[in-house]
């Protein structure tokens, strides 16, 4: 498996225009947040028998997907990725619990924000002029995340979201 600096360099590659890289800070996060809610309405726990009736609701695609897939896989990149994997996923399950709480329709919310989050990245793909990094590798979808912290941590010490020249 390549390394987490292997996966960000050649992600990195594709993602080289400023407006591409704006566009990524805001639409990853939300693709992130918007599938995660598509798949928390894909019911896991009321058929596996271990679960219990209170915890049935809370056990659905999305946790299964994060328990058994997106956090391992950031774990074996580096422990950095795995708390940045967990912190979003966190936050991601927060929203979406808040979303069902207040009653409003998950599903119609988080199908709006994905189909429009994409349009607009691929907009920003179009902009760069290369096409998205898991039109190579399927991984790419998991190391998107990882670039927008970088970009965030990069932003709040130097003000910028460019690289700075040594």
């Amino acid at each position: 498996m390549r390394t987490l600096k292997q996966f960000l360099d050649t992600y990195a590659e594709s993602h080289q225009n400023p407006v591409n890289q704006w566009i990524h800070m805001v639409c990853v996060p939300a693709i992130f947040f918007a599938t995660l809610g598509l798949m928390w309405l894909v019911p896991v726990g009321r058929f596996l028998p271990f679960v219990s009736a209170e915890t049935a609701p809370y056990v659905n695609l999305a946790t299964v997907f994060a328990v058994l897939v997106g956090l391992p896989y950031y774990l074996r990149l580096s422990v950095g990725s795995l708390l940045t994997g967990a912190v979003w996923s966190l936050l991601s399950f927060a929203g979406i619990a808040a979303i069902q709480q207040q009653g409003l329709p998950l599903g119609w919310i988080c199908g709006g924000i994905w189909v429009t989050a994409w349009a607009v990245q691929f907009y920003g793909h179009h902009v760069e002029g290369a096409k998205p990094s898991f039109a190579d590798d399927i991984q790419f979808l998991l190391i998107g995340p990882l670039f927008v912290m970088q970009k965030f941590g990069r932003l709040l010490t130097t003000g910028s979201i460019r690289p700075t020249a040594h």
